[in-house]
């Protein structure tokens, strides 16, 4: 069950979820058996296709070039809560300088531990890509909530009682919260209930329809950052959230 309190500020225009709509986990999976075991496949496929098209010749190229700006490993590894919140190990292009602070302390804007190329891969979601391992071997999907480090879910959970509640669905590469513009650092507790307010109402209402719009969505944003970094030298800043509209079961629209 999900029961969330907050200023009205906070929850404005985003779903939120009463006691009357828990459902339990054994129902929850009963439900959607179906959409996983396809969704598992689609997982394979895609994470296939994208591991021999793209990283079998970009890797080693952005592999010589991190070696190049920085000391230290070309991958960085860090324990995330993954499904069911078991630990699993989240692959990323490492964009830091090897640093004490990696595993608890957030990236902000301008850090200083982030170097050169490493903002461009950032910038341009290209650090991501290796997660396609973590989705071809199970431990991730191609769509579903982000993984947290393990400190900061724990402080999320301070601040919702019921923060691991997304756990239930396996994390993703995308999700609803970061098409939504939830993206970043998390600043202030509204982000907080923004963030898990987009993601339990993925985890409830996952389907096909909803995936391959957030997908679509998702590759639209990263060529446009990649357009902005290679021209303007930095992605522009977003003013506006994008939007998906999608068609609840009660009749209402996500907005």
């Amino acid at each position: 069950m999900i029961v969330i309190e907050a200023k009205e500020p906070v929850i404005e225009k985003l779903p939120v979820f009463t006691r009357s709509q828990g459902v339990g986990f054994r129902k929850f999976l009963q439900e959607r058996k179906r959409f996983l075991v396809w969704k598992r496949v689609i997982d394979i496929v895609f994470s296939s296709l994208i591991i021999v098209l793209i990283l079998s010749w970009l890797l080693p190229i952005i592999a010589i070039l991190i070696k190049l700006s920085s000391k230290g490993p070309v991958f960085f590894i860090q324990k995330r809560v993954g499904f069911l919140g078991k630990s699993f190990s989240c692959i990323k292009f490492r964009t830091m300088v090897v640093n004490e602070d990696a595993n608890t302390k957030q990236a902000i804007e301008d850090d200083p531990r982030i170097t050169k190329f490493g903002r461009f891969l950032r910038l341009s979601n290209i650090d991501e890509l290796p997660q396609f391992f973590n989705v071809l071997i199970g431990e991730m999907s191609t769509v579903g909530p982000r993984p947290h480090m393990h400190i900061d879910c724990n402080d999320f959970s301070k601040v919702i009682a019921n923060y691991k509640f997304r756990s239930i669905s396996k994390p993703g590469i995308t999700g609803l919260a970061q098409v939504k513009g939830c993206r970043g650092p998390v600043k202030d507790e509204e982000s907080i209930f923004r963030r898990f307010q987009w993601d339990s109402f993925y985890v409830r209402n996952q389907d096909y329809k909803l995936d391959g719009r957030i997908i679509g969505l998702t590759i639209i944003c990263t060529l446009k950052s990649l357009y902005s970094v290679t021209f303007h030298g930095k992605k522009k800043h977003e003013k506006k959230e994008m939007q998906i509209n999608y068609q609840l079961n009660a009749g209402e629209y996500l907005n």
